[in-house]
Protein backbone atom coordinates (compact mmCIF):
# COMPACT_ATOMS: atom_id res chain seq x y z
CA UNK A 1 0.00 0.00 0.00
CA UNK A 2 2.60 2.35 1.19
CA UNK A 3 4.73 1.82 -2.27
CA UNK A 4 1.26 2.14 -4.45
CA UNK A 5 0.86 5.54 -2.37
CA UNK A 6 4.83 6.63 -3.07
CA UNK A 7 4.30 5.58 -6.66
CA UNK A 8 0.99 7.87 -7.08
CA UNK A 9 2.54 11.15 -4.73
CA UNK A 10 5.75 10.48 -7.90
CA UNK A 11 2.98 10.61 -10.56
CA UNK A 12 1.74 13.74 -9.26
CA UNK A 13 4.99 15.48 -8.76
CA UNK A 14 5.52 14.66 -12.76
CA UNK A 15 2.18 16.33 -13.66
CA UNK A 16 3.12 19.36 -11.47
CA UNK A 17 6.84 19.88 -12.75
CA UNK A 18 5.11 19.57 -16.04
CA UNK A 19 2.50 21.96 -16.02
CA UNK A 20 5.02 24.28 -14.69
CA UNK A 21 7.61 23.61 -16.98
CA UNK A 22 4.58 24.68 -19.37
CA UNK A 23 4.26 28.02 -17.87
CA UNK A 24 7.80 28.44 -16.63
CA UNK A 25 10.58 27.05 -18.70
CA UNK A 26 14.17 27.52 -19.21
CA UNK A 27 17.02 26.90 -21.79
CA UNK A 28 20.41 26.92 -21.22
CA UNK A 29 22.29 27.96 -24.56
CA UNK A 30 25.64 27.37 -25.03
CA UNK A 31 26.33 28.65 -28.48
CA UNK A 32 28.41 31.99 -29.14
CA UNK A 33 25.92 33.76 -30.01
CA UNK A 34 23.07 32.72 -28.23
CA UNK A 35 21.30 31.53 -31.09
CA UNK A 36 17.86 29.26 -29.53
CA UNK A 37 18.07 32.10 -27.16
CA UNK A 38 15.08 34.81 -27.90
CA UNK A 39 16.43 38.32 -28.08
CA UNK A 40 15.23 41.00 -25.54
CA UNK A 41 14.36 43.20 -29.09
CA UNK A 42 11.91 40.24 -29.80
CA UNK A 43 10.33 39.96 -26.36
CA UNK A 44 9.89 43.93 -25.97
CA UNK A 45 7.87 43.38 -29.62
CA UNK A 46 5.90 40.44 -28.30
CA UNK A 47 5.24 42.59 -24.96
CA UNK A 48 3.92 45.25 -26.90
CA UNK A 49 1.69 43.74 -29.03
CA UNK A 50 -2.05 45.31 -28.61
CA UNK A 51 -3.68 43.22 -30.92
CA UNK A 52 -3.62 39.14 -31.77
CA UNK A 53 -1.36 38.03 -34.72
CA UNK A 54 -1.83 35.05 -36.40
CA UNK A 55 0.41 33.08 -37.88
CA UNK A 56 -0.01 30.60 -40.46
CA UNK A 57 2.20 27.82 -40.99
CA UNK A 58 1.86 25.79 -44.42
CA UNK A 59 4.18 22.75 -43.87
CA UNK A 60 3.91 19.28 -45.87
CA UNK A 61 3.99 16.36 -43.31
CA UNK A 62 6.23 13.19 -44.05
CA UNK A 63 8.96 15.52 -44.48
CA UNK A 64 12.64 14.07 -44.19
CA UNK A 65 14.24 14.18 -40.77
CA UNK A 66 16.39 17.06 -41.21
CA UNK A 67 13.40 19.14 -42.74
CA UNK A 68 11.43 18.24 -40.53
CA UNK A 69 13.67 19.42 -37.63
CA UNK A 70 12.58 23.00 -39.14
CA UNK A 71 8.73 22.25 -38.61
CA UNK A 72 9.35 21.29 -34.69
CA UNK A 73 11.56 24.11 -34.68
CA UNK A 74 8.59 26.80 -36.29
CA UNK A 75 6.25 25.16 -33.43
CA UNK A 76 8.69 25.15 -30.24
CA UNK A 77 9.44 28.91 -30.97
CA UNK A 78 6.12 30.39 -32.23
CA UNK A 79 5.31 28.66 -28.57
CA UNK A 80 7.75 30.32 -27.00
CA UNK A 81 5.96 33.60 -28.56
CA UNK A 82 2.72 33.25 -27.73
CA UNK A 83 3.97 32.44 -23.85
CA UNK A 84 5.92 35.83 -23.90
CA UNK A 85 3.29 37.52 -25.83
CA UNK A 86 0.41 36.60 -23.09
CA UNK A 87 -1.33 34.89 -25.83
CA UNK A 88 -1.49 37.88 -28.56
CA UNK A 89 0.22 35.38 -31.00
CA UNK A 90 -1.50 32.94 -32.55
CA UNK A 91 -0.67 29.78 -34.35
CA UNK A 92 -1.75 27.57 -36.55
CA UNK A 93 -0.32 24.60 -39.25
CA UNK A 94 -1.80 23.52 -41.94
CA UNK A 95 -0.59 20.36 -44.47
CA UNK A 96 -1.15 21.97 -48.07
CA UNK A 97 -0.31 18.11 -49.20
CA UNK A 98 -3.61 16.88 -47.35
CA UNK A 99 -6.19 18.18 -49.72
CA UNK A 100 -6.46 20.18 -52.95
CA UNK A 101 -8.15 23.29 -50.87
CA UNK A 102 -5.53 23.53 -48.53
CA UNK A 103 -2.91 23.82 -51.28
CA UNK A 104 -5.16 26.44 -53.21
CA UNK A 105 -5.02 28.34 -49.84
CA UNK A 106 -1.46 28.36 -49.74
CA UNK A 107 -1.09 28.92 -53.37
CA UNK A 108 -3.21 31.89 -52.35
CA UNK A 109 -1.43 32.92 -49.45
CA UNK A 110 1.79 33.74 -51.71
CA UNK A 111 3.35 29.95 -50.29
CA UNK A 112 4.80 28.19 -53.21
CA UNK A 113 6.08 24.68 -53.38
CA UNK A 114 9.71 23.60 -53.24
CA UNK A 115 11.10 20.66 -54.84
CA UNK A 116 13.29 18.57 -51.84
CA UNK A 117 15.24 15.56 -52.48
CA UNK A 118 13.57 13.12 -50.35
CA UNK A 119 15.79 8.67 -50.50
CA UNK A 120 13.50 5.90 -50.56
CA UNK A 121 14.54 2.25 -51.27
CA UNK A 122 18.29 3.74 -52.00
CA UNK A 123 16.99 6.08 -54.58
CA UNK A 124 16.83 9.86 -54.46
CA UNK A 125 13.28 11.55 -55.09
CA UNK A 126 11.74 14.64 -55.64
CA UNK A 127 9.38 16.08 -53.61
CA UNK A 128 6.94 18.83 -53.76
CA UNK A 129 6.88 20.02 -50.09
CA UNK A 130 5.59 23.46 -48.73
CA UNK A 131 7.72 25.43 -46.42
CA UNK A 132 6.34 28.83 -45.62
CA UNK A 133 4.14 31.35 -43.77
CA UNK A 134 1.97 33.95 -43.19
CA UNK A 135 1.65 36.59 -40.55
CA UNK A 136 -1.07 38.66 -40.31
CA UNK A 137 -2.92 41.25 -38.23
CA UNK A 138 -6.17 42.85 -39.65
CA UNK A 139 -5.94 43.51 -42.94
CA UNK A 140 -2.16 43.61 -42.70
CA UNK A 141 -0.15 40.80 -44.09
CA UNK A 142 3.53 39.10 -44.01
CA UNK A 143 4.76 36.70 -46.47
CA UNK A 144 8.08 34.31 -45.70
CA UNK A 145 7.53 32.25 -48.56
CA UNK A 146 10.39 29.91 -48.23
CA UNK A 147 12.09 28.90 -44.61
CA UNK A 148 14.93 27.16 -45.14
CA UNK A 149 16.20 24.60 -42.77
CA UNK A 150 19.20 25.29 -41.27
CA UNK A 151 18.53 29.05 -41.06
CA UNK A 152 17.80 31.55 -38.15
CA UNK A 153 13.90 31.94 -37.59
CA UNK A 154 14.17 34.43 -35.06
CA UNK A 155 14.82 37.22 -37.39
CA UNK A 156 11.97 36.74 -40.14
CA UNK A 157 9.48 35.55 -37.62
CA UNK A 158 9.82 39.10 -35.47
CA UNK A 159 10.63 41.56 -37.99
CA UNK A 160 7.29 40.31 -39.84
CA UNK A 161 5.37 40.45 -36.67
CA UNK A 162 7.06 44.07 -36.47
CA UNK A 163 5.98 45.38 -39.61
CA UNK A 164 2.25 44.19 -39.65
CA UNK A 165 2.14 45.67 -35.62
CA UNK A 166 3.60 49.32 -36.45
CA UNK A 167 1.17 51.57 -38.04
CA UNK A 168 2.99 55.13 -38.26
CA UNK A 169 6.44 54.39 -39.38
CA UNK A 170 9.47 57.22 -39.03
CA UNK A 171 10.54 58.65 -42.39
CA UNK A 172 14.16 58.02 -43.85
CA UNK A 173 15.28 60.71 -45.98
CA UNK A 174 17.70 59.10 -49.12
CA UNK A 175 19.47 62.20 -50.11
CA UNK A 176 19.77 62.62 -54.13
CA UNK A 177 20.51 65.25 -56.68
CA UNK A 178 24.43 64.79 -57.01
CA UNK A 179 24.74 61.75 -58.88
CA UNK A 180 23.78 59.00 -56.28
CA UNK A 181 22.53 55.81 -57.21
CA UNK A 182 18.48 55.20 -57.62
CA UNK A 183 16.37 53.54 -55.21
CA UNK A 184 16.72 50.28 -57.29
CA UNK A 185 20.12 49.67 -56.52
CA UNK A 186 19.77 50.39 -52.76
CA UNK A 187 16.80 47.53 -53.11
CA UNK A 188 18.26 45.66 -49.90
CA UNK A 189 18.74 48.44 -47.91
CA UNK A 190 14.99 49.56 -48.55
CA UNK A 191 14.01 46.11 -47.56
CA UNK A 192 15.96 46.71 -44.54
CA UNK A 193 14.74 49.47 -43.33
CA UNK A 194 11.12 48.97 -44.75
CA UNK A 195 10.32 47.16 -41.50
CA UNK A 196 10.56 50.24 -39.04
CA UNK A 197 10.53 53.46 -41.37
CA UNK A 198 9.44 54.74 -44.73
CA UNK A 199 12.05 55.58 -46.94
CA UNK A 200 11.41 58.42 -49.16
CA UNK A 201 13.81 60.10 -51.94
CA UNK A 202 14.75 63.65 -51.31
CA UNK A 203 16.36 65.83 -53.66
CA UNK A 204 18.89 68.32 -51.68
CA UNK A 205 18.81 70.90 -54.29
CA UNK A 206 15.53 71.34 -54.92
CA UNK A 207 14.19 71.71 -51.02
CA UNK A 208 15.16 74.96 -48.94
CA UNK A 209 15.96 72.89 -46.00
CA UNK A 210 16.02 69.51 -44.92
CA UNK A 211 12.71 68.48 -42.91
CA UNK A 212 12.31 68.16 -39.45
CA UNK A 213 10.38 64.83 -40.29
CA UNK A 214 13.33 63.01 -41.36
CA UNK A 215 14.60 61.27 -37.68
CA UNK A 216 17.64 60.37 -40.51
CA UNK A 217 19.06 61.88 -43.78
CA UNK A 218 20.84 59.23 -45.66
CA UNK A 219 23.77 60.39 -48.17
CA UNK A 220 25.17 57.25 -50.32
CA UNK A 221 28.03 57.38 -53.17
CA UNK A 222 27.05 61.27 -54.44
CA UNK A 223 29.56 61.83 -57.80
CA UNK A 224 28.95 65.59 -58.70
CA UNK A 225 30.30 68.44 -56.87
CA UNK A 226 28.37 70.15 -54.02
CA UNK A 227 27.77 73.59 -53.64
CA UNK A 228 27.63 75.91 -50.73
CA UNK A 229 23.76 76.06 -50.16
CA UNK A 230 23.59 72.48 -50.28
CA UNK A 231 26.47 72.38 -47.62
CA UNK A 232 24.23 75.11 -45.78
CA UNK A 233 21.00 72.99 -45.84
CA UNK A 234 23.76 70.25 -44.05
CA UNK A 235 24.21 72.07 -41.74
CA UNK A 236 21.01 73.84 -40.83
CA UNK A 237 19.76 70.09 -41.02
CA UNK A 238 22.49 69.23 -38.20
CA UNK A 239 21.87 72.29 -35.81
CA UNK A 240 18.48 71.19 -34.90
CA UNK A 241 19.46 67.98 -34.14
CA UNK A 242 19.61 66.06 -36.93
CA UNK A 243 21.41 62.32 -37.49
CA UNK A 244 23.29 62.48 -40.65
CA UNK A 245 24.73 59.06 -42.05
CA UNK A 246 27.13 59.54 -45.21
CA UNK A 247 28.92 56.58 -47.03
CA UNK A 248 31.32 58.50 -49.68
CA UNK A 249 33.84 57.52 -52.20
CA UNK A 250 36.71 60.04 -52.06
CA UNK A 251 38.55 57.18 -55.04
CA UNK A 252 37.06 55.23 -57.74
CA UNK A 253 37.87 52.63 -59.64
CA UNK A 254 37.90 52.04 -63.23
CA UNK A 255 38.32 48.73 -64.52
CA UNK A 256 37.71 48.66 -68.01
CA UNK A 257 40.45 50.88 -68.09
CA UNK A 258 42.41 49.48 -65.28
CA UNK A 259 42.60 52.86 -63.22
CA UNK A 260 42.30 54.26 -60.07
CA UNK A 261 41.06 57.59 -60.09
CA UNK A 262 39.79 60.72 -57.41
CA UNK A 263 36.92 62.03 -56.75
CA UNK A 264 36.34 65.75 -56.54
CA UNK A 265 32.68 66.47 -54.66
CA UNK A 266 33.91 68.85 -51.57
CA UNK A 267 32.36 67.09 -49.41
CA UNK A 268 35.86 66.06 -48.07
CA UNK A 269 36.71 69.76 -47.75
CA UNK A 270 32.98 70.11 -45.43
CA UNK A 271 33.78 67.23 -43.46
CA UNK A 272 37.48 68.53 -42.61
CA UNK A 273 35.36 71.25 -40.66
CA UNK A 274 33.61 68.74 -38.36
CA UNK A 275 37.55 67.61 -37.83
CA UNK A 276 37.29 64.60 -39.99
CA UNK A 277 40.22 64.19 -42.87
CA UNK A 278 39.32 61.61 -45.40
CA UNK A 279 42.38 61.06 -47.76
CA UNK A 280 42.23 61.23 -51.69
CA UNK A 281 43.96 57.45 -51.63
CA UNK A 282 43.39 53.75 -51.45
CA UNK A 283 43.15 51.90 -48.62
CA UNK A 284 44.99 48.27 -49.98
CA UNK A 285 44.71 44.74 -47.57
CA UNK A 286 46.37 41.84 -47.65
CA UNK A 287 43.03 40.49 -46.25
CA UNK A 288 41.01 41.27 -49.15
CA UNK A 289 38.19 39.82 -52.21
CA UNK A 290 39.38 38.52 -56.03
CA UNK A 291 38.42 39.81 -59.21
CA UNK A 292 37.42 37.75 -62.10
CA UNK A 293 40.61 37.85 -64.63
CA UNK A 294 39.92 36.49 -68.21
CA UNK A 295 43.07 34.46 -69.68
CA UNK A 296 43.99 32.75 -72.85
CA UNK A 297 45.60 29.50 -72.82
CA UNK A 298 46.28 28.23 -76.23
CA UNK A 299 42.62 28.03 -77.77
CA UNK A 300 41.17 28.48 -74.82
CA UNK A 301 39.84 31.34 -72.64
CA UNK A 302 40.27 31.24 -68.77
CA UNK A 303 38.48 33.23 -65.81
CA UNK A 304 40.88 32.90 -62.46
CA UNK A 305 39.80 34.24 -58.88
CA UNK A 306 42.89 36.69 -58.12
CA UNK A 307 43.37 38.26 -54.61
CA UNK A 308 42.72 41.93 -55.36
CA UNK A 309 43.94 44.24 -52.20
CA UNK A 310 41.56 47.01 -52.89
CA UNK A 311 38.74 45.04 -51.79
CA UNK A 312 39.47 45.20 -48.45
CA UNK A 313 37.51 42.76 -46.09
CA UNK A 314 37.22 44.71 -43.09
CA UNK A 315 36.71 42.27 -39.65
CA UNK A 316 38.22 44.77 -36.89
CA UNK A 317 34.98 46.70 -35.14
CA UNK A 318 34.92 48.79 -32.59
CA UNK A 319 32.22 47.42 -29.55
CA UNK A 320 29.25 49.55 -30.33
CA UNK A 321 25.40 48.76 -31.20
CA UNK A 322 26.34 49.59 -34.92
CA UNK A 323 28.77 46.42 -35.50
CA UNK A 324 27.17 43.92 -33.22
CA UNK A 325 27.20 40.95 -34.26
CA UNK A 326 28.75 41.55 -37.76
CA UNK A 327 31.68 39.45 -38.30
CA UNK A 328 33.21 41.07 -41.65
CA UNK A 329 32.79 43.67 -44.40
CA UNK A 330 33.97 43.76 -47.86
CA UNK A 331 34.67 47.42 -49.12
CA UNK A 332 35.23 48.42 -52.86
CA UNK A 333 37.69 50.89 -53.23
CA UNK A 334 38.36 52.67 -49.09
CA UNK A 335 40.16 55.63 -48.46
CA UNK A 336 41.64 56.07 -44.92
CA UNK A 337 39.97 58.46 -42.13
CA UNK A 338 41.56 60.26 -39.32
CA UNK A 339 40.10 62.39 -36.57
CA UNK A 340 41.93 65.93 -36.11
CA UNK A 341 39.37 67.74 -34.57
CA UNK A 342 39.20 68.83 -30.55
CA UNK A 343 37.67 67.90 -27.73
CA UNK A 344 34.41 69.26 -28.63
CA UNK A 345 33.62 66.78 -31.09
CA UNK A 346 33.97 63.07 -30.03
CA UNK A 347 35.01 60.28 -32.50
CA UNK A 348 34.98 56.70 -32.59
CA UNK A 349 36.85 54.64 -34.67
CA UNK A 350 33.85 52.29 -35.99
CA UNK A 351 35.50 50.07 -38.48
CA UNK A 352 39.59 49.53 -38.89
CA UNK A 353 41.94 47.06 -41.69
CA UNK A 354 44.01 44.39 -40.67
CA UNK A 355 47.56 44.64 -39.42
CA UNK A 356 48.59 44.25 -42.95
CA UNK A 357 46.98 46.70 -44.92
CA UNK A 358 48.39 50.59 -46.82
CA UNK A 359 47.44 52.70 -48.77
CA UNK A 360 48.00 53.98 -52.85
CA UNK A 361 47.33 57.24 -54.22
CA UNK A 362 44.67 58.11 -55.72
CA UNK A 363 45.64 58.10 -59.22
CA UNK A 364 47.15 54.55 -59.98
CA UNK A 365 47.53 51.67 -62.38
CA UNK A 366 45.85 48.13 -61.28
CA UNK A 367 48.30 45.86 -62.87
CA UNK A 368 46.14 42.91 -61.45
CA UNK A 369 47.78 40.07 -62.83
CA UNK A 370 51.64 41.52 -62.60
CA UNK A 371 52.22 42.99 -59.57
CA UNK A 372 53.63 41.30 -56.60
CA UNK A 373 52.48 42.62 -53.31
CA UNK A 374 55.01 42.55 -50.45
CA UNK A 375 55.02 43.49 -47.23
CA UNK A 376 56.12 46.72 -47.67
CA UNK A 377 52.97 48.18 -49.10
CA UNK A 378 51.05 46.60 -46.24
CA UNK A 379 53.29 48.88 -43.99
CA UNK A 380 50.34 50.68 -42.36
CA UNK A 381 47.73 48.75 -39.93
CA UNK A 382 44.66 49.29 -38.62
CA UNK A 383 43.63 51.78 -41.12
CA UNK A 384 40.32 53.76 -40.13
CA UNK A 385 37.40 53.03 -42.49
CA UNK A 386 34.28 54.09 -40.95
CA UNK A 387 33.64 56.23 -37.79
CA UNK A 388 30.81 58.26 -35.89
CA UNK A 389 31.35 61.80 -34.90
CA UNK A 390 29.10 62.99 -31.82
CA UNK A 391 28.90 66.38 -30.54
CA UNK A 392 28.45 70.52 -31.79
CA UNK A 393 28.63 69.45 -35.46
CA UNK A 394 27.01 72.96 -36.67
CA UNK A 395 25.24 75.20 -34.04
CA UNK A 396 24.77 74.53 -30.33
CA UNK A 397 22.53 71.66 -30.47
CA UNK A 398 24.19 68.38 -30.04
CA UNK A 399 23.99 66.26 -33.09
CA UNK A 400 25.18 62.87 -34.22
CA UNK A 401 26.87 61.62 -38.27
CA UNK A 402 28.26 58.09 -39.32
CA UNK A 403 30.97 58.00 -41.80
CA UNK A 404 32.39 55.61 -43.91
CA UNK A 405 34.76 56.33 -46.38
CA UNK A 406 33.38 53.86 -49.03
CA UNK A 407 29.97 54.41 -50.94
CA UNK A 408 29.49 51.32 -52.81
CA UNK A 409 29.91 48.53 -50.23
CA UNK A 410 25.77 49.05 -49.53
CA UNK A 411 24.81 49.27 -53.33
CA UNK A 412 23.70 46.78 -55.14
CA UNK A 413 24.53 46.66 -59.04
CA UNK A 414 22.16 44.52 -60.63
CA UNK A 415 18.93 42.01 -59.59
CA UNK A 416 20.88 39.13 -60.02
CA UNK A 417 23.64 40.54 -58.06
CA UNK A 418 22.91 40.34 -54.23
CA UNK A 419 24.89 41.96 -51.13
CA UNK A 420 26.00 39.87 -48.56
CA UNK A 421 23.72 40.13 -45.39
CA UNK A 422 26.61 42.16 -43.38
CA UNK A 423 27.38 44.70 -45.51
CA UNK A 424 23.84 45.10 -45.90
CA UNK A 425 23.51 45.35 -42.16
CA UNK A 426 26.11 47.53 -41.57
CA UNK A 427 24.58 50.25 -42.82
CA UNK A 428 21.39 49.71 -41.83
CA UNK A 429 22.55 49.46 -38.16
CA UNK A 430 23.91 52.78 -38.65
CA UNK A 431 20.69 54.42 -39.31
CA UNK A 432 18.85 52.32 -36.56
CA UNK A 433 21.42 53.49 -34.33
CA UNK A 434 20.85 57.32 -35.05
CA UNK A 435 17.27 56.54 -35.46
CA UNK A 436 16.93 55.86 -31.63
CA UNK A 437 15.25 52.86 -32.47
CA UNK A 438 17.50 49.94 -31.98
CA UNK A 439 15.17 46.90 -31.26
CA UNK A 440 16.35 44.77 -34.30
CA UNK A 441 19.83 45.37 -34.55
CA UNK A 442 20.61 42.30 -32.34
CA UNK A 443 18.58 40.21 -34.54
CA UNK A 444 19.73 41.35 -38.02
CA UNK A 445 22.90 40.27 -37.06
CA UNK A 446 22.46 37.16 -35.28
CA UNK A 447 23.65 34.02 -36.85
CA UNK A 448 27.42 32.43 -37.60
CA UNK A 449 28.30 33.93 -40.87
CA UNK A 450 32.36 33.59 -41.25
CA UNK A 451 34.76 32.16 -38.89
CA UNK A 452 37.95 33.07 -40.93
CA UNK A 453 41.88 31.70 -40.18
CA UNK A 454 43.29 34.59 -38.29
CA UNK A 455 46.18 36.09 -40.03
CA UNK A 456 48.51 35.10 -37.98
CA UNK A 457 48.38 31.38 -38.42
CA UNK A 458 48.65 32.01 -41.67
CA UNK A 459 52.14 32.96 -42.33
CA UNK A 460 55.17 30.97 -43.40
CA UNK A 461 56.29 31.61 -39.66
CA UNK A 462 53.30 29.70 -38.49
CA UNK A 463 53.61 26.40 -40.33
CA UNK A 464 54.79 24.49 -37.78
CA UNK A 465 51.79 25.78 -35.57
CA UNK A 466 49.15 25.01 -38.25
CA UNK A 467 50.83 21.55 -38.69
CA UNK A 468 50.40 20.78 -34.53
CA UNK A 469 46.75 22.35 -34.59
CA UNK A 470 45.95 20.24 -37.61
CA UNK A 471 47.11 17.39 -36.11
CA UNK A 472 45.79 17.78 -32.65
CA UNK A 473 42.11 18.13 -34.20
CA UNK A 474 42.63 14.94 -36.14
CA UNK A 475 44.61 12.92 -33.26
CA UNK A 476 42.66 14.20 -29.64
CA UNK A 477 39.43 12.55 -30.44
CA UNK A 478 41.31 8.97 -31.86
CA UNK A 479 43.73 9.17 -28.23
CA UNK A 480 40.26 9.99 -26.42
CA UNK A 481 38.51 6.66 -27.82
CA UNK A 482 42.11 4.70 -27.00
CA UNK A 483 42.12 6.38 -23.35
CA UNK A 484 38.67 5.67 -22.57
CA UNK A 485 39.33 2.00 -24.17
CA UNK A 486 41.78 1.22 -21.95
CA UNK A 487 40.10 2.32 -18.77
CA UNK A 488 37.04 0.52 -19.47
CA UNK A 489 39.08 -2.34 -20.02
CA UNK A 490 41.46 -1.99 -17.25
CA UNK A 491 38.49 -1.50 -15.10
CA UNK A 492 36.88 -4.56 -16.53
CA UNK A 493 39.78 -6.72 -15.33
CA UNK A 494 39.86 -5.61 -11.36
CA UNK A 495 35.93 -6.31 -11.53
CA UNK A 496 36.72 -9.72 -12.69
CA UNK A 497 40.36 -10.27 -10.45
CA UNK A 498 37.89 -9.01 -7.40
CA UNK A 499 35.15 -11.45 -7.98
CA UNK A 500 37.38 -14.43 -7.98
CA UNK A 501 39.01 -13.55 -5.23
CA UNK A 502 37.54 -16.06 -1.99
CA UNK A 503 35.90 -13.12 -0.25
CA UNK A 504 34.15 -12.03 -2.35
Amino acid sequence: MKKYYNSLILIGILILVNMLSYKFYFRLDMTSDHQFTLSNATKNILKSLDDPVTVTAYFSKNLPPDVQKTREDLRDMLEEYAGISGGMVEYRFIDPSSDKDKEQEALQSGIRPVMINVREKDEIKQQKSFLGATISLDDRKEIIPFIKPGAPLEYDLSTAIKKVSIENKPSIAILSGHGEPGMDKLSQVEHSLSILYKTESVDLKSINEIPDKYKVAVLIAPKDSFENSDFEKLNNYLSKGGRLVMAINSVDGDFQNSRGVILNTGIEEWLKTKGLNIENKFVVDADCGSVSVQQKQGYFTMVNQVKFPFLPIIRNFADHTITNGIEEVILKFASPMEFTGDSTIHFLELATTSERSGTVPGNTYFDVMNKKWTSADFNKPNITVAGILEGKLAGNTESKMVVYSDGDFAITENQRQKQSKNNISFLVNAIDWLADDTGLIELRTKGVVSRPIEQKYLTEEASGKRSFIKYLNFGLPVLLVILIGIFIIQRRKAIRIRRMQEEY
